[in-house]
């Protein structure tokens, strides 16, 4: 009993010296330590998706000069997937297979700014995604079914379309404003005639969803001002588009300082379904470059201008269509303007007129300033569901949260750090969440481990479901993330494998259909793609081996016949620099010329089965 004792006592007297030796006994200290243990359980709880559950939405997140989409789950923040768009992807063989390298036209690098998914009544239908290329004027569209790009196609007499891309509220059109003014088909002309020859341009694109085509319907010309990201209007402002400018000035050097010279730039309100039927039936529109072009100042009541603080970056529709609220990048502001003011006022006789274009009065058309205290650098808004409005501010590296109905301040949350824009759950929608926002930042400075002088970018998470935002996780994103939309998972209704189609051309389904077939100098191979083999030529003594000539033009059409999710195989030339993939029930084609003579392995690229390693055969090329 004494050992006992005499135990116990050392082991309570062992407690007593740590306690003092290490404990922090400073006042009120082990309260908030606590308090900020149980505030990042919390926050852990809520990104948490454990296994076998989803996350609630998908965030769609351009990937700038990368020219790829990115897609990530929310609230995990997990990256699911790189979608390759504007630049070829070794990893998948975009770029390479025949379809995608005709789709990209031999470009190699995209710069994708804005992307934009189709809409049905303004809300999310979830079928496409629309991206931007502001690097080679270029419009591209994501089928949502299978996260592949359906169609590209080259935008004549643009100058980057920045502005875009963003659609009307039925997916009648896909805008694309122009950031850099040119002459137009990019003719030369000299900087000294950059007013009078020099033009913006907005393309007005169509998409077919059943033919998932792209055509140009119509262009609209402008003065030559620079275009930066836009709107389309909704429900009672829906025949009509918004977009912010800059460089009124029409400076054509040194932009920080020239292009900043005047106290205010516009907003300017088009008339998309005039110009549209102008387009259709009547005379004004002039053929540019293959291209119908419409000059809104000839078609009376199609274009206005509305005074705004100087060099704003974006105009932003309420999710009532009531509303339209810009901020000018160097004057802390933002604006609430309002449609039915506008709408009144073009009633009237407008006096004022800048480069053709009639000029609404700011006062008659604002409905109301706000200018939180401290904000500096407001960028781009989203909204929730109960009348509130999220401003970015890029300076103060914050977001700004305030109701467009009162302009009252209500909140306001450190981001880490620089935020461009954000992207709030459905928050361009007639119907927004309010659940959720993402900033997307541009700086990132210490908060991951170091990868040397480029630093990633980041997101901050934010929870906007309750009065007060509240912070819940920081997360680095590759380079470059300009915008995002939210969408709830369950309006995506992605296909798991391609349907077995037996009058597909190019496509074999049953092994002992696979067959070479030699046509003059060139040879296609009609073959299929299984766990775990390939089989080019059923009838061959080697059925995995095809043999040609050197400066043979080669086809290979592949068939995956394996009908199970998942199983994607891949197909790669060994020291031919050739790679590409065959989803599942997919069948793709490879198309190069064998000018190299010799012998190169073909294997499985993408791992298939436990025996992926003998997934493999030979091309032999002659001399």
């Amino acid at each position: 009993m004494k050992k006992f004792l005499f135990s116990l006592i050392g082991i309570l007297a062992g407690f007593l010296v740590a306690a003092l030796l290490f404990a922090d006994l400073t006042p009120g200290k082990k309260a908030t330590n606590e308090e900020s243990s149980s505030a990042n359980k919390s926050n852990a709880e809520k990104v948490y998706v454990p296994f076998g559950e989803k996350d609630e939405y998908y965030m769609m997140a351009s990937g700038g000069h990368s020219g790829q989409l990115f897609v990530y789950g929310l609230p995990s923040m997990r990256k699911i997937r790189t979608v390759p768009v504007f630049t070829p992807d070794p990893a998948t063989g975009y770029g390479f297979d025949k379809d995608t390298k005709n789709m990209l036209g031999g470009k190699t690098w995209g710069d994708f700014h804005h992307p934009s998914i189709s809409e049905t009544k303004g809300d999310y239908d979830g079928k496409f995604l629309f991206a931007n290329d502001v690097g080679n004027n270029r419009v591209a569209a994501v089928d949502l079914k299978t996260f592949h790009t359906a169609d590209i196609i080259d935008l004549p007499n643009m100058g980057g379309p920045h502005a875009g891309v963003f659609v009307t509220q039925n997916t009648e059109y896909v805008a694309l404003p122009t950031r850099f003014a040119r002459p137009l088909g990019g003719a030369y002309a000299s900087l000294d005639k950059y007013k009078e020859e020099y033009k913006g341009v907005v393309s007005m694109a169509k998409f077919d969803q059943k033919k998932k085509k792209f055509s140009i319907d119509y262009q609209i010309v402008l003065p030559p001002w620079s275009y930066d990201l836009s709107d389309a209007g909704k429900k009672m402002s829906g025949d009509w588009i918004v977009m912010t400018t800059y460089n009124t000035e029409f400076a054509t050097s040194n932009m920080e300082i020239n292009a900043s010279q005047k106290d205010r730039d516009y907003i300017v309100m088009v008339n998309w379904k005039k110009l549209a039927e102008e387009a259709k039936n009547g005379t004004k529109a002039k053929v540019v470059n293959g291209i119908k072009m419409i000059d809104p100042r000839d078609v009376k009541g199609s274009i206005y201008a509305v005074p705004v603080s100087k060099s704003p970056h974006g105009v932003d529709v309420t999710p009532d269509g009531e509303y339209f609220v810009a901020a000018g990048k160097l004057a802390p502001i933002m604006t609430v303007f309002s449609f039915e003011k506008a709408f009144d006022e073009m009633k009237k006789e407008t006096k004022k007129e800048e480069f053709g274009i009639p000029v609404l009065k700011y006062e008659n058309v604002m409905e109301r300033e706000v200018d939180p205290p401290g904000a500096l650098g407001p960028l781009h808004t989203q909204y929730d569901d109960k009348g509130n409005a999220y401003n970015t501010m890029f300076i103060s590296s914050e977001i700004v949260k305030w109701n467009y109905k009162t302009g009252k301040v209500i909140d306001r949350t450190p981001t880490y750090y620089s935020p461009g824009h954000a992207s709030a759950a459905e928050g361009d929608t007639v119907k927004p969440d309010g659940k959720w926002i993402v900033a997307l930042n541009k700086l990132a400075k210490d908060n991951f481990l170091s990868v040397g002088p480029s630093h990633p970018e980041s997101m901050d998470l934010i929870d906007i479901s309750g009065k007060k935002m509240k912070h819940v996780m920081t997360a680095p994103v590759d380079p470059e993330p300009h915008y995002a939309q939210i969408i709830k998972a369950d309006k995506i209704k992605t296909q798991k494998i391609y349907e077995k189609d037996e009058k597909r051309p190019f496509s074999t389904w049953n092994q002992k259909d696979a067959r070479i077939v030699r046509k003059g100098n060139e040879v296609h191979v009609y073959g299929i793609a299984m766990r775990s083999k390939f089989i080019f030529d059923a009838k061959a003594k080697r059925k995995d081996e095809v043999t040609v000539n050197k400066g043979d033009k080669v086809f290979f059409h592949m068939t995956n016949i394996d009908l199970d999710q998942d199983i994607t195989h891949g197909f790669a030339i060994n020291d031919y620099d050739l790679n590409f993939e065959v989803q599942p029930g997919q069948t793709n084609t490879l198309e190069f010329v064998a000018d190299k003579e010799g012998t190169f392995p073909i294997y499985c690229s993408n791992f298939c089965s436990a025996l992926h390693q003998e997934m493999s055969g030979y091309l032999l090329v002659k001399p």
